[in-house]
């Protein structure tokens, strides 16, 4: 990875690209620290990590950077531009219209789909904006009206359009990051809030462990580390695992030119749905705390068992969820019909089994497979911080499953992003 970064450097161009993408994580980092007005955000922070760390609105806030618990301009970071992402994605699916533009469209089509994605964000924005303004008020008379400096109409215009104008401009940056820089620019941003958190989230509990029990229980720090390297490992392997499906394709002729006849391979990702389901689950699994947490009951036995996040009972509820959304991804992203109907259509077929029907039937078994692994994987992963948590009981990660796949997901999106790019320096080289 290091070479990688450094032949990069050593080419003009994308040295520029670099230096660019380098340049908006910096604006973007300056805008998550600026506050948005009428806000007390030492105060805020303070009510978030007693009341709201365990709720949904963690994981917002790990998205976010912790820009989401300190009330700043890109408190909203890229969510809005993800949740409408998600949102226009399965209505191509439901909607035949969408579909169509989608599939027929050209490249038309794809700029009608991004207009409609980014309108869907803009909306998204006010929503979760007008929320973000209804939670204020709601705590801000338990907190001895601390939370808002100041109260009434203009204050609520004023927050909930701060809060739409950051996450439009979050979004306008992703896509100047995708358009002009390395990489994808929403993933990018993503990997900049996550080892944002780093510090307080993963190293400073260690090191506090480290410190406050030497003479005691402190090798817990240092399994910790290996546990984590070991983790980063195990996600490097199966983010690159895949099944191969042999495909041989027949013979044609045409005129005097024969076609085809070679065998080939269908590779199916281990983990073809990606860090979604484990973002799915938690925002159901955590809803319950959410509501207890909106309604101001954040104590009592049914809070503590069951709906806060550091429970057996919500561990368990968590990787039902994972595995029962890693099918219904799976369902979605990848269909075995339009696959086998595609390689029949183009003379290809799996050897052992008939073109159309059993082709088909062969791949869904075959996904259905993969799936299970893959749906195990996240949910050892999703689930690990906790059991770690509960083990060292005095120590709290926030730093979970999500965060571990998103940042390793990037680095290697990443690294072959710059290594493709380099790949067509020294072919155009070559061909100069």
């Amino acid at each position: 990875m290091f070479a990688t970064l450094r032949n990069a450097w050593r080419v003009a161009d994308l040295r520029k690209k670099l230096f660019f993408t380098l340049v908006i994580i910096l604006i973007y980092r300056i805008g998550n620290v600026i506050p948005v007005p009428f806000v007390n955000v030492a105060q805020m922070s303070a009510m978030f990590n007693q009341q709201l760390s365990g709720t949904i609105f963690g994981m917002l806030d790990m998205m976010s950077g912790s820009a989401f618990s300190s009330a700043t301009i890109f408190a909203l970071s890229i969510q809005p531009y993800i949740n409408a992402s998600i949102i226009i994605q399965l209505l191509t699916i439901a909607i035949p219209a969408l579909e169509r533009l989608s599939k027929e469209g050209g490249e038309e089509g794809k700029k009608k789909i991004t207009k409609i994605t980014r309108f869907t964000t803009i909306g998204l924005g006010l929503l979760m904006g007008f929320a973000y303004y209804y939670m204020l008020r709601s705590y801000n008379a338990s907190y001895s009206n601390m939370l808002l400096t100041n109260d009434g109409i203009l204050t609520a215009v004023t927050i909930i359009l701060t809060f739409t104008a950051g996450s439009t401009l979050v979004m306008w940056l992703g896509e100047q990051i995708t358009e002009h820089g390395i990489g994808n620019g929403i993933s990018m941003i993503l990997f900049a809030n996550i080892i944002a958190r780093l510090p307080s989230t993963m190293i400073l509990p260690i090191y506090n462990k480290l410190v406050a029990n030497f003479g005691g229980f402190w090798y817990w720090a240092i399994l910790l580390v290996f546990a984590m390297l070991a983790v980063v490992v195990f996600i490097i392997f199966v983010s690159n695992a895949e099944r191969r499906i042999p495909v041989q394709y027949a013979k044609r002729v045409v005129g005097r030119k024969v076609y085809g006849g070679q065998n080939t391979h269908m590779p199916i990702k281990v983990n073809m749905s990606g860090v979604m389901p484990i973002i799915f689950a938690q925002s159901i699994a955590s809803l319950p705390a959410t509501i207890c947490a909106f309604v101001g009951t954040t104590s009592g036995w049914w809070y503590d068992n069951v709906f806060a996040s550091t429970g057996a009972i919500y561990s368990v509820i968590y990787l039902l969820l994972i595995v029962g959304f890693s099918y219904f991804y799976a369902t979605v992203q990848y269909n075995p019909v339009e696959v086998s109907n595609n390689l029949k259509k183009n003379g290809g077929f799996v050897p052992g089994f008939r073109p159309g029907r059993p082709t088909a039937d062969f791949i869904r078994k075959v996904i259905s497979k993969i799936t299970l692994f893959g749906a195990i994987y996240l949910g050892i992963i999703a689930v690990l911080p906790i059991v770690l948590g509960a083990i060292v009981n005095d120590t709290r990660f926030s730093f979970g499953g999500t965060s571990i796949i998103i940042v390793v997901s990037v680095a290697l999106e990443t690294v072959a992003a710059i290594e493709a790019q380099l790949m067509m320096h020294n072919y155009s080289g070559f061909l100069e």
